[in-house]
């Protein structure tokens, strides 16, 4: 949870530039992702929860997807960066 309070203090810095940007997309659904599997582990019966953790992960990989196949080197960069598994190509 360190890293990623790191991160955050990081992007809070250029936040109010960067809020279209498809690398703070992706980092604000990371952040989401993180606190919502964190919830489930207590609530394992949160269905609609469930259904929300989905959906944004749907989102973030069709963002990461859109990203991989415009610029790789930002990809990899984040992908480092907010230490998630590369995308799964089909």
């Amino acid at each position: 949870m360190k890293k990623s309070s790191f991160i955050s203090v990081i992007s809070e810095e250029k936040k109010e530039e960067n809020r279209g940007s498809v690398e703070f997309q992706v980092f604000c659904f990371t952040n989401k992702i993180r606190k919502l599997t964190s919830h489930l582990q207590l609530h394992k019966k949160d269905y609609s929860s469930q259904r929300g953790l989905r959906k944004i992960l749907g989102k973030r990989q069709r963002l990461l997807a859109y990203l991989s196949k415009k610029n790789g080197i930002r990809y990899k960069e984040l992908i480092s960066q907010l230490n998630i598994r590369e995308l799964k190509i089909r």
